[in-house]
């Protein structure tokens, strides 16, 4: 897991990079807006990201017949916005928060998924046989979907379209980038996990699936939400 450790390090500098360039060049607004929370919606954040990864990440290899301890980006992400969803209600806290954190989620993504493209099978990340010619052996002798690159190369794509959209100052796009996110990465999510080896619990659906659903509802209720809120004011 050193391969992976050293990914994990190196998504972490990214993120923390790519968030000081962008907060000095458009998001200046977006961290006052965030700094509203104080310290309880940084802790929120951080327990929420921690519980949820190791919950959803668990569970599902528990599901699979692995009894290990995993982690799960997508769990993570789900946690994170449970907690601080609850903890802005107690709050009182009004709109969206997370546009700071767009660019440092798709960041990590697409760094860390290279590590767990690169640690192989222990990483348990890795997808079903293919025949198709980019397909890779991680070391079972078996060619089958990189899924981890699938993931890094559509978040990749996302990021290049959000700097895009804060070149232009899109409105739609600064109102509702978080919600873009996770819109993007739930379903992305969603289509990559038919290609995963993971046991399901409905037909082809697995954990994840109902997670990444679960996701999708709440960025399209999110939006529709603050769109109406801003139409009536």
């Amino acid at each position: 897991m050193i391969v992976h450790t050293i990914f994990d390090i190196l998504a972490a500098i990214s993120a923390m990079a790519i968030t000081y360039a962008v907060y000095r060049w458009r998001l200046g607004e977006a961290m006052a807006r965030l700094e509203q929370g104080g310290v309880g919606y940084a802790a929120a954040l951080i327990a929420g990201a921690v519980a949820g990864g190791f919950f959803f990440g668990t569970l599902n290899l528990r599901l699979s017949g692995i009894p290990e301890i995993g982690r799960s980006i997508i769990g993570a992400l789900t946690g994170a916005i449970i907690a601080v969803e609850l903890y802005k209600t107690a709050k009182g806290l009004r709109g969206s928060t997370g546009l700071i954190f767009v660019p440092a989620f798709a960041t990590s993504v697409i760094a860390g998924r290279w590590g767990c493209f690169l640690s192989g099978m222990e990483d348990n990340t890795y997808g079903i046989p293919t025949s198709l010619p980019w397909g890779h052996d991680f070391g079972d002798g078996i060619l089958r979907h990189p899924v981890q690159l699938y993931e890094s190369a559509s978040m990749a794509a996302f990021l290049a379209f959000f700097l895009w959209a804060l070149a232009a100052r899109q409105s739609f796009v600064m109102r509702n980038g978080f919600y873009l996110l996770v819109l993007w990465y739930a379903g992305q999510r969603f289509l990559w996990e038919f290609l995963k080896p993971y046991a399901t619990l409905a037909g082809p659906f697995n954990l994840f699936h109902f997670v990444s659903i679960g996701l999708v509802c709440y960025s399209l209720v999110m939006m529709n939400r603050f769109a109406g809120e801003r139409a009536t004011a």
